[in-house]
């Protein structure tokens, strides 16, 4: 399963950051991911393959 991600896509993943919020935001493509969490604004960079496992659904923008 290839995601076609876009800056700006809205992922909800599987499971919820630590501040209870399950959306994240897609700021940053590449080989890595940068995502920011819609809850706390925490931004973290992830694995493409690492990801595409743990989201549940991706709202365009």
């Amino acid at each position: 399963m290839v995601l076609e991600l876009r800056i700006g896509d809205v992922l909800r993943l599987k499971k919820s950051h630590p501040c209870g919020s399950s959306m994240w935001q897609v700021v940053r493509l590449g080989a890595d991911i940068g995502i920011r969490c819609q809850g706390c604004a925490r931004q973290v960079l992830l694995q493409r393959s690492y990801l595409e496992r743990r989201v549940r659904e991706v709202l365009p923008r």
